[in-house]
């Protein structure tokens, strides 16, 4: 087998990171299953179903460990003053390692699928394949998906509004799930196939992203008016936890997977604008005064000429990119290029979440007016929408990439408005969706990430994924089957572990032991980053 790329410090990092873990999960394991045969011996009279349970009650009893570690939530680990819990790990305490079994298990999981990563997209293990574009096929594909999620997982809704307690359901979970979902599809359909002529849509794809993050930002944060340290720091979690394991394990940028940095930007952009003086959200005009703050530090930043390599330049560490197809370019040119493209529509989300409960109170007035009335609305509503469609497909989706490119900033909320306006024009529309869809919207951020490794295939750090990773060599569909169910499997997988090890790792109501958790998971992080460089570097500097 041959590695393609050489041996980082990250790598080694991560190898000394994760090696003990490993093995004291296997320890822990052994220890369960010790406990358990002799806990059957002396009391045969307990039924197993009760020994389940008491098992099943180990996973609520396992907290991060304040310092680093894992930290036991038991009694008797609490009364002891003595034994910091991140030495109890070390020494491999028995109790510690069985009150934390289940948390060690999935943190062993997360790295063995990292590893399945590198073995699929730095070594010679799998063979690669060229990409190949037919329409026919690429059409034929999406609806054929289409086809069977109506026929299986067409659902309606019955839920009523939170904020007037009837069915009007405007722009509900379930249908931004959906909305997500079918648009994740042909994003990642897009990449494998090479479907140049969609890149248009794609970028509205994008843009619906970024707008569903200005969307679903503010209506937490203006609802809940929650900006404790615990939610953002769950937030940033959900965002940034895989890919920067990704990005150490296979030594790739942080901007390659350029989703992450936009969306982590924009959150924090609609964290910053609600977060300052938020006492004052309750008054419309504070948040428009924010909501015009917003537009003039995008024209600031992004419309007039060296400001963004300024504010930027500081950040070149984590946002630097080179495509080693085009070494030639400024290594923020590809940051500048992504956040560029989609800077004002996260914006426009704000806003329409800030009417969301007005537009939501005209939809219960217009269901509660006679037919006639309510009809020649709902009619009006269509046609414009479908007109002003039109108009923006005919004049501006028809432009060639590199034109198009220039107006998306401006016009992406276009499309955006439309499919809002039509999906949402009758109640029956905004009560169906298809959950096959909606559960494939839930795993966006995982089946983005994992795209470049276990079902395309880039060979080199930081390279684009221009092949395909074949498992079935010359059988380009059974290896799209099968490439495509590991493949989302995994995505599912991960989705779960990364909000397993959330649990375990961010305290909800805890401050302090956060704070310790980031403080010690830093102390340690450069540990064993200065270990790893010792070792890969002095051996060279001694030949």
């Amino acid at each position: 087998m041959v590695i393609f790329s050489p041996v980082t410090v990250g790598q080694v990092s991560f190898l000394l990171g994760i090696l003990p873990i490993i093995g004291a999960w296997i320890y822990s394991e052994f220890l369960e299953y010790k406990k358990n045969s002799l806990s059957t011996k002396l009391h045969s009279e307990v039924s197993l179903v009760e020994v389940e349970k008491d098992v099943v009650k180990e996973d609520d009893r396992a907290v991060l460990l304040e310092g680093g570690g894992l930290q036991s939530a038991s009694p008797k680990a609490r009364t002891s003053a003595t034994a910091s819990p991140i030495f109890r790990f070390m020494l491999m305490d028995e109790a510690f390692l069985i009150e934390n079994r289940l948390t060690l298990r999935a943190i062993s999981e997360f790295s063995v699928l990292l590893a399945y990563f590198y073995l699929c997209d730095r070594t010679d293990f799998f063979n690669s394949s060229k990409k190949s574009y037919n329409r026919d096929l690429f059409i034929f594909l999406y609806f054929l998906l289409i086809i069977v999620s109506a026929i299986t997982s067409f659902t309606i809704h019955n839920e009523k509004s939170p904020l007037t307690g009837k069915s009007i359901l405007y722009l509900n979970r379930h249908q931004t799930e959906e909305w997500k979902g079918w648009m994740q599809v042909l994003f990642l359909l897009y990449h494998y196939f090479a479907a140049a002529e969609f890149y248009n849509a794609i970028r509205i794809f994008i843009a619906g992203y970024v707008w569903m993050t200005g969307f679903g930002n503010f209506s937490y944060y203006y609802v809940r008016k929650d900006f404790s340290l615990a939610r953002f720091a769950q937030m940033m979690w959900r965002l940034n936890f895989l890919v920067l394991f990704c990005c150490l394990v296979l030594n790739n940028s942080y901007v390659l997977y350029y989703i992450c940095p936009m969306h982590t930007l924009f959150t924090l952009m609609v964290y910053g604008a609600l977060g300052i003086l938020n006492k004052y959200n309750e008054i419309g005009s504070v948040i428009a005064l924010k909501i015009i703050a917003c537009f003039l530090v995008v024209i600031l930043v992004w419309e007039i000429p060296g400001v963004f390599e300024v504010l930027w330049s500081p950040f070149t560490f984590l946002l630097a990119y080179t495509d080693p197809a085009k070494p030639n370019l400024p290594v923020l040119h590809e940051w500048h290029f992504r956040s560029g493209l989609d800077r004002y529509i996260w914006i426009i989300g704000m806003i329409y979440a800030y009417y969301h409960p007005t537009v939501e109170r005209w939809m219960e007035k217009l269901e509660e007016a006679d037919w006639k009335r309510r009809m020649s609305i709902k009619t009006a509503v269509s046609v414009v929408s479908l007109t002003v469609g039109y108009l923006w497909f005919e004049y501006i989706y028809k432009m060639d990439k590199l034109t198009y490119n220039k107006y998306h900033p401006y016009t992406s909320w276009i499309p955006i408005t439309v499919y809002i306006s039509l999906r949402n024009v009758t109640q029956q529309f905004r009560s169906y969706s298809l959950t096959l869809f909606a559960w494939l919207g839930k795993i966006t951020l995982e089946t983005y990430i994992l795209q470049f490794h276990v079902w395309l295939r880039s060979a080199v750090p930081d390279g684009q994924p221009k092949l395909l990773l074949a498992m079935i060599p010359d059988y380009p569909m059974l290896n799209f089957m099968l490439t495509s169910s590991i493949y989302v499997a995994i995505s599912y997988r991960l989705f779960d572990l990364t909000n397993t090890l959330k649990i375990a790792f961010v305290p909800s109501k805890d401050n302090k032991r956060l704070v310790n958790n980031i403080v010690t998971a830093t102390a340690v992080s450069c540990a064993l980053y200065f270990i790893s460089f010792v070792f890969l570097k002095i051996p060279q500097m001694l030949v």
